[in-house]
């Protein structure tokens, strides 16, 4: 891991703490995302195709949108090549499943990590006897710290609403 190169689609605070953690591993980072942020170091793509075709392992760390939906479509994973590894941790459907598959099985893509499905619960069967994925059952965020935070923010949210403030995460 140490040294290849990521691409972080979406550099909000789940991209932002995946390239912290890169960087720990002397991993250079770059990013794709809807506009360059003038308070990062990391190199800006502004074409999600530039950005895989220019990185070893592509993480999708976005929203899912109407401009996000299969953000990983067949160029994209053409571009990032027999060599590159896609992980998703954002939304199931930031990936096209089939056009997943097809890659990996015609060996255009190097491998995967997936973390969320497009249609959940229901996984591509392929996936399964492929030696090169990874498949979580959308279990990511599922430490204590995190369920705890998670529920810190539940009770701000409903202080701020309770309170006519703005909620934290609208």
């Amino acid at each position: 891991f140490s040294g290849k190169t990521i691409g972080i689609v979406g550099l909000g605070r789940i991209g932002l703490a995946i390239a912290k953690r890169a960087e720990a591993f002397d991993c250079p980072v770059s990013y794709f995302s809807r506009s360059q942020k003038s308070d990062v170091k990391y190199k800006y793509y502004s074409d999600v195709v530039d950005l895989a075709a220019n990185c070893d392992i592509l993480v999708l760390a976005c929203p899912l949108t109407e401009e996000t939906y299969h953000i990983a479509n067949q160029v994209v994973l053409d571009a990032l090549g027999p060599k590159g590894v896609l992980i998703n941790i954002g939304r199931g459907p930031l990936v096209d499943e089939p056009e997943l598959v097809k890659a990996l099985l015609e060996k255009r893509v190097g491998g995967a990590g997936l973390d969320v499905f497009e249609d959940e619960p229901v996984v591509p069967e392929e996936l399964f006897e492929l030696d090169n994925v990874v498949l979580l059952p959308h279990v990511g965020s599922a430490t204590v710290e995190t369920r705890i935070d998670m529920a810190d923010v539940v009770v701000k949210n409903l202080e701020a609403h309770a309170l006519g403030k703005p909620l934290i995460t609208p």
